[in-house]
């Protein structure tokens, strides 16, 4: 049975898509597992990322027509061998009015369509990642009620490590009243400059706040990563064959958080089993 993981932070611009997108790949690439990413933001950042990764002009099928026909299953389009995504797209705007039409008088209904939907699927992946708009809203309800695992994106400044506690503070609440059973996985520090007094400042915070909730591994800023929301995720060769230096640098570093993330999954796992 897959399990699920939403990346969140109630700032945007963190880095969450980057963080989805890439841990998909090398999720799917390098460690051979069987992935989904499920878009949940109507701007189809992801969507528009991945579809350019598997030279995909466009990509028809998507997460509307799945969330109104009640039926997934129909909507998943494949990328590479292991990585599929189900698509969004603007008229994912509407969900809100989706699910007020379909669940009137069922708050705890809305809130886990998406878990319903998934159902279906588990049993076809290892693993399926969310991405969501930055919002408590229905976007972040179904996905936080699907999801088994959150990895937290703190963008190393003061306002992401205000979204994060905010995110947190989110969790427990969900947990209180609806009986949630969502996990921290992981809180990963994006885009930290190097050598800025700042952000090592905000990220030590974080720290302190939360211990070894926050990974080790640090995905500083590297240019190749902008390219490849331009032209997809891939790992270029230079002349002589050989695999791009500043692809693998970059790659490596998302490897390394998967790692960090699976040691983490791997001790929730071992106190589950030992409470049973």
């Amino acid at each position: 049975m897959a399990t699920t993981y939403v990346v969140g932070n109630f700032k945007g611009g963190v880095g969450k898509t980057k963080l989805v997108t890439m841990l998909a790949y090398e999720n799917a690439a390098v460690k051979g597992k069987r992935t989904l990413v499920v878009d949940l933001d109507p701007q189809g950042n992801a969507t528009s990322i991945l579809a350019k990764t598997g030279d995909i002009p466009v990509i028809e099928r998507n997460i509307t027509n799945g969330f109104i026909d009640g039926d997934l299953t129909k909507q998943i389009t494949n990328i590479l061998p292991n990585l599929d995504i189900i698509g969004s797209n603007t008229a994912f705007r509407s969900l809100p009015k989706i699910l007020m039409k379909k669940f009137p008088d069922d708050d705890l209904s809305a809130m886990t369509y998406l878990r319903k939907l998934l159902e279906p699927l588990q049993a076809s992946y290892d693993s399926i990642y969310l991405d969501v708009p930055p919002t408590i809203s229905d976007y972040s309800d179904n996905a936080m009620m699907a999801a088994d695992y959150c990895i937290i994106v703190l963008q190393t400044q003061s306002l992401s490590l205000d979204g994060a506690k905010t995110y947190i503070a989110y969790m427990q609440y969900l947990a209180d009243t609806f009986d949630s059973k969502l996990d921290i996985l992981g809180i990963v520090a994006c885009m930290l400059r190097p050598g800025g007094r700042v952000d090592e400042s905000i990220i030590e915070e974080a720290r302190q706040t939360y211990g070894n909730n926050v990974l080790s591994t640090v995905i500083r800023y590297q240019e190749r990563l902008k390219a490849y929301d331009v032209e997809g995720i891939h790992v270029g060769e230079t002349k002589s064959g050989l695999k791009d230096s500043w692809d693998i640098k970059a790659h490596g570093v998302f490897v390394d958080v998967l790692d960090e993330l699976n040691a983490h999954e791997d001790v929730f796992r071992k106190m589950k089993e030992a409470q049973q």
